[in-house]
């Protein structure tokens, strides 16, 4: 299991993080998102076939692109 750690400049609320978790948990090999409003980060629990290339282009395909990654 790989924990990615990443701060998410456009989260504004509580209904921003779950759009993320919506988003993410729809790919294959994600099996926990989790969320921090104040933070501006989320975490994100994945195996294969995920990877962090595919974490960051679903981020970005809704709009909620890392900082950095």
């Amino acid at each position: 299991m790989t924990t990615l750690n990443l701060e998410i400049p456009n989260i504004g609320c509580a209904g921003c993080v779950q759009a993320i978790k919506n988003e993410l948990t729809e790919l294959e090999g994600v099996s926990s998102v989790s969320g921090d409003v104040q933070m501006r980060a989320v975490q994100i629990e994945f195996d294969a076939p995920a990877t962090q290339d595919s974490i960051v282009a679903a981020l970005e395909k809704i709009d909620y692109p890392p900082a950095s990654a």
